[in-house]
């Protein structure tokens, strides 16, 4: 029987994770695919062994220590227990760094999906994961280059995110389906979809919120949660809460205020402007300065090469300045053509819409799988 075993860390890797299921099940109908996940993943398919956690900064990793070791426990049995005939590792750098050296000892070939960011911190992880893994998948173009020299065969395979942008109703039709007045406009504000991220940008966009009620109360707010997360306080009616439903929210709305992450990239794709804020503990911002070696923290941003959306962090992230920026992008007409104009180039950088396509051939390549019909 087939096995494939998928770890994937946090919400947006979960979704990757969902997309490569679904097409290896077109093409294997057979296959077992165990993981850690969340109810994506499960929809399609998979059989979770443990949750994703998301852990992220110090004191997050620290609450969530004895979590992570039990994930890691139980990732670590199923691979002797299931003997997948594949690992796909995504994202999560620490966890699944430790767990390809398990697997590795069992003999059993990886594929790391989605490299870790090892172009903005810590670049030597590239090298130790060259050394454990079969083959790397990067999302951008310039990541080949950082694996090439390691000896590890290395692809381009694009970015999923492009599989998921495939609106093509109106902001009308999108707003009614919502559950939104179509005929009003909308202003999105994202939190992030780690609890961290939840907790600390809360009250910053309420603040933002309150303004932009005051002094443009023609606009509907709605902040759009990721999957399997939740507010951690109350919000005042004015603003709409959805769930599931965020890229839907951003391609209905005038602009977006965003905290840094994956989702900057999904409204890059969809044309929607935007800001994009974060704020980390004190503790983690301050190591962060220390080992990450990048211009920018926004996607847009750093495929871009250039400012291409503005980015407020840490003191900078705050209602005032946030607000100053929406304002600028609704009011300044030129303005915000030139950033519209730029982020429609950002397609061009990250390639067709086929990433899950070429990653499923890839374990059925390592697998053993490709042109045959054998189990």
């Amino acid at each position: 029987m087939r096995r494939l075993m998928i770890c994937a860390g946090e919400s947006s890797g979960e979704l990757y994770g969902a997309l490569l299921s679904r097409e290896i099940k077109k093409r294997w109908d057979d296959v077992e695919i165990i993981g850690i996940g969340g109810s994506r993943m499960k929809e399609e398919g998979v059989t979770l062994i443990a949750p994703i956690l998301g852990a992220f900064g110090i004191a997050e990793l620290i609450r969530h220590l004895q979590g992570l070791k039990d994930s890691f426990r139980k990732a670590k049995e199923a691979l002797i227990t299931h003997r997948p005939q594949v690992l796909v590792l995504i994202d999560y750098p620490d966890f699944n760094i430790a767990l390809a050296k398990r697997a590795k000892s069992l003999g059993i070939p990886i594929l790391y999906y989605v490299s870790p960011q090892v172009w903005a911190w810590r670049p030597q992880r590239a090298r130790k994961i060259a050394s454990l893994v079969n083959k790397v998948a990067v999302l951008f173009p310039f990541e080949v280059e950082i694996y090439r020299n390691t000896g590890v065969p290395v692809e381009f395979v694009g970015h999923p995110i492009a599989e998921t942008i495939d609106v093509s109703e109106t902001k009308e039709e999108l707003k009614q389906r919502l559950g939104l007045n179509p005929h009003i406009p909308v202003i999105s504000l994202l939190l992030g979809s780690r609890p961290s991220e939840i907790k600390r940008h809360t009250p910053i966009l309420k603040e933002v919120a309150s303004m932009i009620h005051k002094e443009m109360p023609e606009f509907q707010i709605v902040i759009p949660l990721a999957p399997e997360t939740n507010l951690t306080e109350k919000v005042p009616p004015y603003i709409t809460v959805l769930s599931g439903v965020t890229k839907e929210a951003i391609a209905c709305s005038e602009v977006s205020a965003t905290a840094s992450g994956t989702v900057t990239l999904e409204a890059a794709l969809l044309g929607t402007p935007m800001v994009v804020f974060y704020k980390l503990s004190p503790l983690t911002f301050f190591l962060g300065k220390l080992l990450v070696r990048v211009n920018f923290i926004s996607l847009p941003n750093i495929l871009s090469g250039k400012e291409v959306v503005v980015e407020l962090i840490q003191k900078r992230a705050n209602a005032e300045n946030i607000f100053s920026e929406i304002k600028r992008i609704l009011m300044d007409k030129g303005y915000r053509e030139e950033m519209i104009l730029n982020l429609s180039r950002i397609k061009e950088i990250i390639g067709e819409r086929t990433a899950s396509v070429r990653v499923a051939s890839m374990v059925g390549e390592l697998a053993g799988w490709e042109n045959t019909n054998d189990s």
